[in-house]
């Protein structure tokens, strides 16, 4: 039957040879002599062989000689371990997975990043971008663990923390008939060259679902998205932390009728604990966006 080896009469042993005797280490290590000296024997008796010399104060048998830089070893691994799991607790080393929505992770990820980093320097991010579905995806395989994204439907294998309210409007390019109105109904996008993409779905369900059988393009790519309305082949409806307002040619007109908004919030598997790390982000993004209104964002 194998020995079950603990870890503290491993280190009574190494003290009695690095100070030289019972005594030394005993001082060292603030514990009595005869409690080192019967933690060791109780150390040789699981063993079943001595470790040091009957008579001699720090003298190893030879089969000590052949445990001594072992229980080195095993020690070593013990505390190289035990500090890499406390420094996981305490968020002092760890890496965090998480995925976002484009609009997300263009307008608030790039503040929310660095501040997370300034308050948990040792930690690491790896961030992946691509719509909903995508995000959606990588939560439920496990390849990222906190998705910033909306919601579609409910899942009961995820979680879906509520963080903030996105209003859906048009963008059209400046020299648009629409572009100096303050907002608009749907009726009054009858007739327009409607871009359909990714976040459209927002007006399934809703009194402007007429618009998307209509809609002329279907283009889910932003980058592409934007260069069609900076051409000014047409226009498209978005949620306004998606509209790229970089683009001066651009304009984002509220959509008051019907009044259509997204819900974005931290996405998780709902029967998987968090690491550490990753509990860390999810702390401090809701409590860095569950405070801040749609209109501060990217600020």
């Amino acid at each position: 039957m194998l020995p079950e080896l603990k870890i503290q009469p491993l280190r009574y042993v190494l003290a009695i040879i690095d100070t030289g005797g019972f005594h030394a280490a005993a001082r060292q290590l603030h514990r009595t002599q005869p409690a080192i000296s019967m933690a060791v024997r109780e150390l040789e008796r699981q063993l079943g062989e001595p470790l040091f010399e009957k008579g001699s104060k720090a003298t190893l048998t030879p089969f000590g000689d052949y445990c001594l830089p072992r229980f080195r070893e095993l020690i070593t691994q013990h505390d190289r371990l035990s500090r890499e799991l406390a420094a996981q607790v305490h968020q002092q080393d760890g890496h965090v997975d998480m995925a976002a929505v484009p609009s997300v992770a263009s307008r608030l990820m790039p503040h929310l990043l660095n501040d997370f980093i300034q308050r948990y320097p040792a930690l690491r991010v790896s961030l992946q971008d691509g719509n909903a579905d995508f995000v959606r995806q990588l939560v439920v395989s496990g390849d990222v663990e906190l998705g910033l994204t909306s919601l579609w439907q409910q899942d009961a294998e995820l979680s879906f923390t509520p963080l903030m309210r996105d209003s859906v409007g048009v963008v059209c390019r400046d020299d648009h008939p629409l572009a100096e109105r303050h907002s608009l109904n749907w009726e009054e996008l009858q007739g327009q060259v409607l871009i359909r993409n990714g976040t459209s779905r927002l007006l399934e369900g809703t009194e402007a679902e007429p618009l998307l059988s209509q809609s002329a393009f279907d283009i889910s790519n932003m980058i592409s998205l934007t260069a069609m309305l900076v051409a000014g082949i047409g226009i498209t409806t978005l949620p306004r932390l998606a509209f790229a307002e970089e683009y001066e040619r651009l304009r984002f007109i509220p959509l008051k009728d019907p009044w259509v908004e997204r819900e974005l919030g931290l996405l998780r598997l709902g029967n998987r604990s968090l690491s550490p790390a990753a509990q860390a982000m999810e702390a401090f993004v809701i409590e860095t966006l569950g405070e801040r209104p749609i209109s501060e964002v990217g600020r």
